[in-house]
């Protein structure tokens, strides 16, 4: 009999010291230069000593409750946020796999560009994803559409980083993730916690996305990273007692079954750029949703074009305007995913590979 492997220890030394209180000030103060706070710098020094203190102590969740019935630890102390968007996610998935409900698609706009902010313009992605949007309601489905631009015009909104907890151990990594919001840290208003449910709550999705620089807009790219939870991610926090490193990779190492929460929905994709680029970035993008589990909605709901090729910045929304055969090529997108979405929900939406045991379990 073989003797089980010893579970790995959580490697130490790259963070940096925590900051001193000098420091801290700097970094608080920064939030608040515009000289109309100066008439409540007293009442702001209050406020600097709490999170100063909040800081020190690391109080990541200051709010929680019991986890209750249903979690491996009944009596662990889960995040009040967490287990509010758990329980969304948990309603969503609910309603998404009740035939009686109305059919749903999500729709992103991947381009950073909106005339709210420095650009002053709308973007082309946009357009699309409005023409895309008249196909799918005249079809009689329900269409979320968001608009990842409002990360660069809207107040305190965020899509914080991945911290990359699943490469120390898949289970470390939760469903809905649970490293944010950190109040601690001040890193909050955390916008997955709404993308996670409009995800869970479709039964299709079409991204729509320039190409930036050979790649997706950072706005896509920050989403994408963050939906790594739902491949493979725990939804069970108290089974790690938070992110205690050791248990996750103890729990990995008995077996894991990483569960693909968001597979079965279908997708469509448009990627468009000027010069270079939209072939890989569709490429990529079908690549990682193939992974999760989603099914592609046909080879022409899968498009990449170029507007106005080697042409000026400056004319490209009249550039588009005049390419009416694009304009028909992105509602068939949306059209392709119609239909996907009826097969989805008559139980006949597969691909033919479903049904094979992958000889590689990770």
């Amino acid at each position: 009999m073989k003797d089980k492997p010893a579970i790995p220890q959580a490697r130490q030394g790259q963070a940096p010291a925590k900051l001193q209180r000098d420091e801290f000030h700097l970094q608080f103060v920064r939030s608040f230069a515009d000289p109309t706070f100066d008439k409540v710098r007293e009442a702001l020094g209050q406020v600097e000593d709490v999170a100063w203190s909040n800081y020190e102590q690391g109080r990541k969740a200051p709010v929680t409750q019991k986890a209750g019935p249903g979690f491996a630890d009944p009596d662990y102390d889960l995040s009040v946020e967490w287990k509010e968007t758990h329980d969304r996610l948990l309603a969503a998935e609910q309603r998404q796999k009740d035939p009686a409900t109305p059919s749903r698609v999500l729709l992103i706009c991947a381009s950073a560009r909106n005339d709210g902010s420095c650009p002053g313009e709308i973007s082309k992605t946009w357009r699309m994803n409005l023409w895309a949007r008249e196909i799918l309601e005249a079809e009689g489905i329900e269409v979320d559409l968001l608009d990842l631009s409002l990360l660069t015009s809207s107040y305190d909104l965020h899509i914080h980083p991945c911290k990359g907890c699943a490469s120390t151990a898949m289970p470390l990594c939760h469903w809905p993730c649970s490293c944010y919001p950190n109040h601690g840290e001040r890193q909050v208003n955390d916008w997955m916690a709404k993308i996670y449910e409009q995800w869970t709550a479709a039964h299709g999705v079409i991204i729509m996305t320039p190409v930036y620089w050979y790649q997706t807009p950072g706005v896509l790219k920050q989403m994408i990273d963050r939906l790594v939870c739902a491949d493979g991610g725990n939804p069970d926090p108290t089974s790690t007692h938070g992110k205690k490193a050791v248990e996750a990779k103890a729990l990995e190492l008995q077996g894991w079954n990483y569960p693909k929460h968001l597979a079965g929905r279908a997708y469509g994709l448009v990627v468009h750029g000027d010069v270079a680029g939209i072939e890989g970035v569709r490429r990529g993008l079908s690549d990682w949703l193939d992974w999760m589990g989603l099914v592609a909605a046909g080879a022409k709901a899968r498009l990449d074009r170029f507007i106005g090729y080697y042409e000026s910045y400056a004319q490209s929304h009249e550039t588009l305007d005049r390419d009416l055969a694009m304009q028909e090529e992105v509602r068939n997108v949306a059209r392709a995913v119609a239909e996907a979405v009826k097969r989805q929900r008559a139980g006949t939406l597969a691909p033919a590979d479903a049904g094979l045991t992958p000889p590689r379990p990770k």
